[in-house]
């Protein structure tokens, strides 16, 4: 069943309809978050607020096809919110990385995971927080741009309706965000090719 059915499903006061639509696009609100704001609670907590909204407000959309931009939209203002609240955020260095990925590796303590795949599955744990710390370090319309290009999959024109700007705009902060990750990584000595591979 397609969003726009649920949507229609709802609005005709089927509530199971948007319980689907929460299932469908819990995951990808969650991870858009996550890459945002850099810490699961807030993350969980925006994705909380945007379905509540996206509840109260279903009601206003007019496009339905364009149900996932508007998803996005409002858990980019509510990030954005979260943000202005903060204030400041919390750096983990590269160096406080190295010691616990190593040690991790050496005790092999990771759960459900054995033999050679544990170093596998750290390495892939450490470029996640190594690609985390470096989105963080970009200016945030870059990153928005990244986000929702590289991580969500979005099109250039959804991203640009998304944000009020044209697509040239769009490409633009994608080619200056790819670039500001790039130096940011190079200056670390990470393959950021072996980050987006693992991601």
């Amino acid at each position: 069943m397609t969003d726009d059915q649920l949507i229609e499903q709802f609005l005709a006061g089927n509530l199971q309809a948007f319980n689907l639509l929460v299932w469908r696009w819990q995951k990808p609100i969650y991870n858009f978050a996550l890459r945002f704001l850099g810490n699961a609670e807030d993350a969980h907590e925006v994705t909380q607020k945007t379905f509540i909204k996206a509840y109260k407000k279903l009601h206003t959309l007019k496009d339905r096809h364009k149900f996932n931009t508007w998803l996005h939209q409002i858990a980019l203002n509510l990030c954005r919110d979260e943000n202005k609240r903060r204030r400041r955020r919390t750096f983990i260095s590269l160096d406080q990385i190295e010691p616990k990925w190593q040690s991790r590796l050496e005790k092999k303590t990771l759960p459900g995971v054995e033999g050679a795949t544990v170093e596998k599955a750290l390495q892939q744990m450490e470029l996640q927080q190594i690609l985390q710390q470096a989105l963080e370090r970009i200016p945030e319309e870059q990153r928005t741009v990244v986000i929702l290009k590289e991580l969500q999959g979005m099109k250039f024109t959804e991203i640009a309706e998304l944000l009020g700007i044209s697509v040239n705009t769009v490409k633009s902060r994608m080619y200056y965000g790819l670039n500001a990750l790039r130096k940011i990584l190079n200056q670390w000595n990470i393959d950021r090719e072996a980050i987006y591979d693992d991601l």
